[in-house]
């Protein structure tokens, strides 16, 4: 009888999505526009993860070459949303509920204890996700919204 060999751990990447979205349908990777996300898709494929996921407020965990249509919906208030498009903030319970969702399907697609997971986005895409992954690193951290930028567009100047 075969027995089942434990996989080698994985590195996983996962990248917040942009409220800066393309205005047509498009592979997911290719629908963010916001600078933010660009530099950490940058960052996440010179990483050479095993896989990147797009943590989508509306989806929840996206494969990149999935094909979406734009949207707007945000877990926080973009730091300067398009006032044409109205956008849907989520709120403490669906935060929850994104969350569980989120683990539901990464679990599905990864090792929840055992694989790296890099996560590239703000506390609020983090916190419902991360007392679940054992090992998880968060290079932005602390960081505001401008030393992100600086730090991805740093790390990612020999891409």
């Amino acid at each position: 009888m075969e027995t089942k060999a434990e996989s080698p751990t994985r590195k996983i990447i996962l990248i917040a999505c942009s409220s800066k979205k393309l205005k047509r349908r498009a592979r997911a990777k290719d629908l963010y526009t916001g600078p933010l996300f660009k530099l950490s898709w940058a960052y996440a494929l010179n990483e050479r993860p095993d896989k990147i996921y797009i943590l989508s407020a509306l989806h929840g965990l996206l494969d990149p070459e999935t094909y979406i249509d734009p949207y707007n919906v945000a877990l926080t208030r973009p730091p300067n949303p398009d006032s044409s498009s109205p956008i849907k903030v989520l709120t403490a319970k669906e935060k929850k509920q994104w969350g569980n969702q989120v683990l539901a399907a990464l679990s599905g697609v990864a090792e929840l204890r055992s694989d790296n997971f890099t996560i590239l986005a703000g506390k609020e895409y983090i916190k419902p996700l991360a007392d679940n992954l054992l090992h998880l690193i968060d290079p932005l951290k602390g960081l505001n919204r401008g030393k992100r930028l600086a730090f991805l567009s740093r790390s990612t100047s020999g891409a």
